[in-house]
């Protein structure tokens, strides 16, 4: 079973050599990896020429932003199943994707998630908060509940039948799909207990409360889009259901 992994890059320079050596040193090695830069003016194409003996492909050229971007990279995919690994971030340890993939031919389920670990920049080892998965319920969605998509993957069949990456969403495009697909067209998932990805703090809709609000109002209109019940009030219960998972020493 192939594993395509995909990174985005604009002038990722920063973290993409820690984000590509961890894709490196995971101990499955059928692992597809695709790189799609935006035309970075940094050192970002000279970190990817030197690793390129481990990226299977990638390219350079101008998009109309992170969702766009993955999209491309998921039409020059050809694995079995597709994941997303941010330039910032890294695998949490080296079996993340022998795992992802046990438990895909145990369970033949259309997708898959795990858990994440929100980390400082400068400290990936420094907690700043966690994400913690349960059993799958499409009920969930109901209350706001959705799985952190750095930690999802999917086969990748699915995208010719349901669709990939819808851009109008913005920031929230990745809930949107995840609400598609699982909600919506109720297509089966499995939670994976393990802890997946470190993913450094920040992001397009979280680092500040003017992004979170307008990103709110996003998921409400992917919420009303896939036909969940009362999605005003369900784009309130989603932000505030993620409070418990700030860490505190």
């Amino acid at each position: 079973m192939k594993v395509t992994i995909i990174t985005v890059t604009l002038n990722s320079e920063k973290y993409l050599a820690q984000c590509i050596q961890s894709v490196l040193d995971q101990t499955y090695k059928n692992v597809e990896y695709i790189i799609v830069d935006g035309k970075s003016v940094d050192s970002t194409i000279d970190i990817i020429n030197r690793n390129s003996s481990g990226i299977t492909k990638w390219i350079s050229e101008p998009d109309k932003g992170m969702f766009d971007a993955l999209n491309k990279g998921m039409k020059m995919a050809t694995g079995d199943i597709i994941g997303v690994l941010h330039s910032d971030d890294v695998f949490a340890s080296n079996d993340v994707l022998s795992s992802v993939v046990k438990a895909f031919e145990e369970h033949q389920v259309d997708t898959l998630y795990g858990d994440l670990q929100y980390v400082y920049e400068e400290d990936i080892n420094k907690l700043y908060r966690k994400w913690e998965g349960k059993p799958f319920k499409r009920s969930r969605f109901k209350t706001g509940w959705m799985p952190a998509h750095p930690a999802f993957y999917f086969k990748r069949e699915l995208l010719e039948k349901y669709g990939n990456y819808e851009t109008h969403y913005f920031s929230a495009a990745d809930y949107e799909l995840m609400a598609r697909y699982l909600y919506r067209y109720k297509l089966s998932s499995y939670y994976l207990p393990k802890l997946l990805i470190l993913m450094r703090r920040g992001g397009l809709s979280n680092n500040n409360i003017f992004k979170r609000l307008r990103a709110n109002r996003r998921d409400y209109l992917a919420m009303k889009a896939n036909g969940i019940p009362f999605s005003f009030f369900v784009s309130i219960l989603k932000p505030l259901s993620k409070l418990h998972q700030y860490y505190k020493k």
